[in-house]
């Protein structure tokens, strides 16, 4: 115990420390690749903190100062990646931005960071940049890291990464060891990062998180999962995701292991079986995308693939979770499973990039049961984890051998939690964040009288100490008649069917429950394709009564499921509609991380919620949108509204 503790304490305890033990420790070995061309290229980690305080060095010679802020927007890069590190070794704050984000969207933020100098990846970063520069007076320089298409681009603020690099060699032959001094003076309790939320009722803010708090939850979890420095990660999601950047920065920097990234969004799924990571992380609507993949396939599969495969499938999830779990199985299933193993699950891993995941986690939004175990059935060991960015993410995470779909596991070592009288979660933890930035107003609301920070989160711990998380307290409501409303619980029941994409449920305080939803363009229009069914666009396709007949399928077998509970059986859907276009961050209807803004879905499309409501079967509307360029335009539909019949068992719950 004792020796435990002497060596946590002399650990590493920034950012930038630990990089340089890892250059120290590990100077060979793998930090980061990148795929360009079609051709992977790795980095050692001596080469990492060769080319970080080379970085540093050119950054102080523009004037980045300690306590400072340093936007950084693109996908993930290696170069972007460095350039977080090397704004940690000054002492400043890196803040990390969405690259789908329009360039408006970015105002806020960089006039509430006061960003001064901001590194992007490419040229479409960089218009967005230097278009909302006027409104952004701090903003003095931009580093752009891919030089393609900016050969005529004159504007003084910018700089090339290459030639930020030589710059950063004058300036440290000007002031050699200015770099490891301003390492040293760091402290763990400073400002690590700067994340700013998604925003969905209000204004994003800038949560400030520590090197301590993050570091802390990641050796937590790293014990908990006995990772090493020969995992394989996959960055992929937006570094300014909060629970990206702790898998392929953070960790990165705590464990030590490989960071990969590919070549652009495109090429993700070939680009992860090239790899075949150790260690993996998606969020659902990932997982849902991959699925509708697979059944993409097996509905252009011949009948005897088929029926292998559905006949497999239901061995798979008899047997799967229980030989993850380490229960007991008879000969007979195992034999049965192995086989199945041998036609089915061990190419769909492999057609998947996950033949060789350990550890496999799903975050950012509750996952659908179904789903879930449909991973599990087919070997991969995904488990469920529950966090957010004020939590430095690791709140729970499921351990191996307790694995169930209904709850996200008990508490990460650490991690105390508790439920108000009103059923919101309550947490504190080593890793929660320092402070909304200049925001205290905000930053007191986030806690209790007690200091217990306030998760938003409705749920409960159940006997075995595991967390159950409902639905957002603020969501979760009652029918008219007092019955349980979840929305969030329905939603995902209906997504986990390949043609439905997204879901919006609308209930509390209504007599019944209705929901829209957005049909999966490819898997709806692979769908009628085989069945010689013309159309000119998602518009056109999601008005079809063949479409609206498909989804009234899903939606039964859902009520189906809902009557199978009686506290959720009343929340069966009555009245659904496919609506006429995809939700989008760009129209506000989702934010960046691609979760539902209900209460703007409500308010845009009121005209549909009430139609929905008050029994019509159509509703004429029109709809703004905007476009990837910044102009607006406007749909029209006259959009059909479809009855879905009840289960039996809803009656009863609400009798109850």
């Amino acid at each position: 115990m004792t020796g435990n503790s002497t060596a946590l304490a002399s650990a590493p305890d920034t950012f930038p420390r630990l990089l340089l033990e890892h250059a120290r420790v590990r100077p060979g070995r793998p930090a980061l690749r990148e795929k360009d061309l079609g051709i992977w290229q790795t980095r050692a980690w001596r080469d990492v903190a060769t080319e970080v305080r080379r970085l540093a060095h050119g950054m102080a010679a523009l004037g980045v100062a300690p306590g400072r802020h340093v936007a950084v927007i693109g996908e993930n890069r290696p170069r972007l990646t460095m350039a977080m590190m090397a704004t940690q070794c000054l002492r400043a704050i890196p803040v990390p931005l969405y690259q789908d984000a329009v360039a408006q969207e970015m105002v806020y933020v960089l006039q509430d960071a006061e960003v001064e100098v901001a590194f992007a990846e490419n040229q479409e970063q960089v218009d967005k940049l230097l278009e909302i520069r006027a409104q952004c007076p701090a903003l003095r320089h931009i580093v752009y890291d891919d030089p393609r298409g900016m050969r005529h681009y004159g504007d003084g603020a910018l700089l090339d990464y290459a030639a930020l690099l030589v710059r950063g060699d004058e300036h440290a032959r000007d002031q050699p060891g200015g770099i490891e001094q301003a390492i040293a003076a760091a402290d763990a309790d400073e400002p690590a990062a700067m994340f700013y939320t998604s925003g969905t009722t209000g204004r994003p803010k800038g949560v400030v998180l520590t090197h301590r708090a993050l570091i802390d939850r990641a050796r937590a979890v790293e014990r908990m999962e006995r990772l090493t420095d020969r995992e394989e990660v996959l960055a992929y999601l937006p570094p300014a995701w909060i629970g990206q950047n702790m898998f392929s920065y953070t960790q990165l920097l705590v464990t030590g292991f490989t960071v990969n990234h590919p070549e652009s969004p495109e090429t993700v799924s070939i680009d992860l079986r090239d790899i075949g990571p150790t260690y993996y992380f998606a969020p659902p609507r990932v997982l849902e995308g991959l699925l509708t993949q697979v059944s993409i396939r097996m509905e252009d599969a011949g009948r005897l693939k088929r029926t292998m495969f559905h006949h497999f499938m239901k061995v798979a999830k008899r047997v799967g979770p229980a030989l993850l779990d380490g229960d007991k199985v008879s000969a007979g299933a195992r034999l049965h499973y192995a086989l199945g193993d041998l036609l089915v699950y061990g190419p769909l891993r492999n057609a998947l990039g996950m033949s060789r995941v350990r550890v496999a986690y799903t975050a950012g939004e509750a996952i659908g049961p179904d789903l879930f175990v449909f991973y599990r059935s087919i070997g991969i060991n995904l488990k469920q984890l529950y966090g957010s960015t004020e939590t430095s993410v690791f709140v729970c995470v499921q351990p191996d051998g307790q694995v169930y779909d209904d709850t996200v596991g008990p508490p990460v070592d650490g991690v105390q939690i508790r439920v108000s009288e009103g059923g919101e979660v309550l947490v504190k933890s080593p890793g929660l964040f320092r402070e909304y930035y200049r925001n205290p107003k905000a930053t007191a609301e986030a806690f209790d009288e007690d200091g217990w920070y306030r998760t938003g989160d409705a749920g409960y711990l159940d006997e075995r100490g595991h967390l159950k998380i409902i639905d957002r307290a603020k969501d979760v409501g009652r029918l008219a008649d007092g019955s349980l409303f979840a929305p969030k619980f329905i939603e995902n029941k209906l997504k986990f069917f390949p043609y439905v994409k997204e879901a919006v449920a609308f209930g509390a305080g209504r007599s019944e429950v209705c929901a829209f939803v957005n049909i999966d363009l490819e898997a709806v229009g692979n769908w009628a394709e085989r069945r010689g069914l013309p159309y000119a666009g998602y518009t056109d396709l999601a008005a079809k009564p063949e479409v609206y007949e498909l989804i009234a399928q899903c939606v039964a077998q859902v009520n189906a499921d809902l009557a199978d509970d009686p506290r959720l059986a009343a929340s069966q859907v009555r009245r659904f509609l496919v609506l006429h276009k995809e939700l989008d961050p760009d129209d506000d209807e989702l934010t960046r991380t691609r979760k539902v803004r209900r209460g703007f879905i409500e308010q845009k499309y009121a005209a549909l919620v009430d139609a929905m409501f008050a029994g019509r079967s159509r509703q004429r509307v029109e709809t703004e949108v905007k476009f990837e360029d910044g102009r607006t335009g406007r749909i029209s539909a006259d959009v059909a509204i479809s009855d879905a019949p009840a289960a039996p068992g809803a009656k009863l719950a609400r009798a109850a």
